[in-house]
């Protein structure tokens, strides 16, 4: 058996299919699926347990308190950590857990698939754009699920208040102990407007700095206007997707210093455009 840990925070519109998918290719007694229904005011406990999770509510929010609760519940190694919008497969899952249980592999990801329907044209771009980008150094951030061995946990857990869990995890383990399991795949609902991208870019950056504060930056290597260059001369993406993804740039490091400058907390936040 491996555990599947999912926070949910006012989720019921989407947390029972996310349980079903990964529970109707499983074997009998395969996962044990723990939701963690962290200060909702819906049904999202409701509808995990006719989903067939186990259910932990809490009335105390925050993605990391609902993570710290759901993985005390666990019971067994390697241990899934999954977003409630993200849907996994059994069998993905499967592959998931079978190189967690690898010699050397602490922690690992699956290749996430993004689901573009509904996504506005502008974020159709900046979307190609971003993923054109980390393609060379995918990692654990941004898949919406990742695994963790026992010994990978032990260095994870408990985990602390952190605004990027997924960051957090990725920077916690040298390359050669992270793996992305191309066999495996996440379907991710991306933002579907310009206000929620650029929420979420300034999330993701205010993530990324409380993280460098913490010693743990996300990646060993900042991407550059010089990667942003190569993909327009290789015709990866064309000077209408640059610009606009240029544009989105500016935007969000202007609004992550403001929010900076008066003092903004980042809180577990809810995209609406992805339910």
């Amino acid at each position: 058996m491996a555990t599947v840990v999912i926070p949910a925070h006012n989720e019921e519109t989407v947390v029972g299919a996310g349980v079903k998918t990964l529970l109707d290719g499983a074997e009998p007694g395969e996962f044990e699926v723990i939701v963690v229904a962290n200060a909702c005011s819906d049904r999202t406990a409701e509808v995990a347990r006719k989903a067939g999770a186990r259910v932990v509510e809490t009335a105390e929010p925050g993605k990391a308190n609902a993570l710290r609760l759901g993985d005390a519940a666990c019971r067994s190694f390697p241990r899934v950590y999954l977003d409630a919008d993200v849907r996994l497969s059994a069998a993905s899952a499967r592959a998931l857990v079978a190189a967690a249980r690898r010699p050397g592999v602490l922690a690992c990801a699956p290749v996430p698939d993004l689901d573009m329907a509904g996504v506005g044209w502008l974020s159709r771009r900046l979307h190609k754009v971003q993923e054109r980008l980390v393609e060379p150094t995918r990692g654990l951030a941004g898949t919406g699920v990742y695994v963790l061995s026992e010994e990978g946990h032990a260095r994870v857990f408990p985990m602390p208040d952190v605004i990027s869990d997924d960051g957090y995890v990725h920077a916690s383990f040298a390359p050669h102990e992270r793996m992305v399991v191309t066999e495996a795949r996440s379907l991710v609902r991306p933002s579907r407007t310009l206000s929620a991208n650029l929420n979420r870019r300034v999330r993701v950056r205010m993530g990324n700095r409380q993280l460098e504060e913490l010693g743990r930056p996300v990646s060993e290597r900042r991407l550059s206007l010089s990667d942003l260059w190569g993909l327009l001369r290789a015709r990866r993406v064309s000077p209408l997707d640059a610009g606009c993804f240029l544009a989105v740039l500016v935007m969000d490091k202007a609004l992550t210093r403001l929010r900076g400058q008066r003092g903004g907390q980042v809180s577990w936040g809810t995209d609406a455009t992805t339910r």
